[in-house]
């Protein structure tokens, strides 16, 4: 469930959006059929998630459940406090489907503070300590509810300068970026199976 980061907007191909990375390993290391269901959709914000996608959860009975959810909060202007409740709300509708433990991922808004498209919303300072205080916030949410977290900073920061690590749009991931953060995401959902 999420957003532009979710739905994998910037990649090349749907294939390389990091949760049909995690997808396809899942579906290697257990060796049993996986189907993706990724309603994440371009500038959703935590009110959108919870009208448009989290209806799907009662509907769908997944086995994993993954939630990356925030930056248009943050760009929209969104208080922290409302950043909470909202995703209170959300996490609080997971948490009734009684997935077993390390079934449910909170994943950290990436750090973007240094791509091109940062100025556009407030310069990179702004925009990092903003992203920092709403990733605590998730960080917290997500402990008082058992849920894993997945910081996924440190990735989207481990190749900064290489040639496609930004998207064309100068705002989102590229393919290679993806990719680390599926590497950093994997680990954490691979214990639960």
């Amino acid at each position: 469930m999420g957003d532009s980061y979710t739905i994998g907007t910037g990649a090349s191909d749907a294939s390389l959006a990091w949760p049909s990375i995690i997808a396809a390993k899942l579906e290697s290391a257990t060796g049993t059929p996986v189907e993706l269901t990724n309603p994440a959709v371009n500038g959703y914000t935590t009110d959108d998630l919870i009208e448009h996608e989290l209806p799907l959860i009662e509907r769908n009975k997944p086995d994993l459940v993954t939630v990356l959810i925030g930056v248009n909060d943050l760009v929209r202007g969104r208080s922290a406090e409302h950043y909470r409740a909202k995703l209170g709300q959300i996490y609080d509708a997971i948490a009734a489907l009684s997935l077993p433990a390390g079934r449910v991922a909170g994943i950290s808004i990436p750090t973007w503070s240094y791509v091109p498209a940062a100025r556009d919303y407030g310069g990179a300072e702004r925009v990092d300590a903003l992203t920092r205080l709403l990733n605590e916030t998730a960080r917290e949410e997500a402990a008082a509810r058992r849920f894993t977290w997945v910081d996924i900073g440190p990735a989207s920061l481990s190749g900064v300068g290489t040639n496609g690590w930004v998207a064309g749009d100068d705002l989102h991931p590229g393919d290679a970026q993806y990719a680390a953060w599926a590497e950093a995401i994997w680990p954490a959902v691979k214990a639960a199976f």
